[in-house]
């Protein structure tokens, strides 16, 4: 249960980078939607590393994020299942 939260949360995450990486309309109600799921989610990561190439930015504030729910969520279940 816990890696599927995880999961899902890194799921939420790659979807707007995607999304953004493939310039999706800002306007669209699916997009403000994962964007207002995404960007609480993302916690710390967005701008902790300045870039100048936006598309790299994307990829680090984003996929970092992902990265990190699904480490997370890992360590934590194997915790609980102790």
């Amino acid at each position: 249960m816990i890696t599927g939260i995880g999961a899902l949360f890194a799921f939420i995450e790659v979807l707007y980078l995607v999304m953004l990486l493939a310039g999706a309309n800002a306007a669209n109600g699916f997009f403000v939607f994962i964007r207002s799921l995404a960007d609480p989610l993302a916690l710390f990561w967005p701008g902790l590393f300045p870039v100048s190439n936006a598309d790299l930015a994307v990829i680090l504030n984003y996929g970092l994020a992902a990265v990190f729910w699904l480490v997370v969520s890992g360590i934590v279940a194997r915790l609980v299942g102790r």
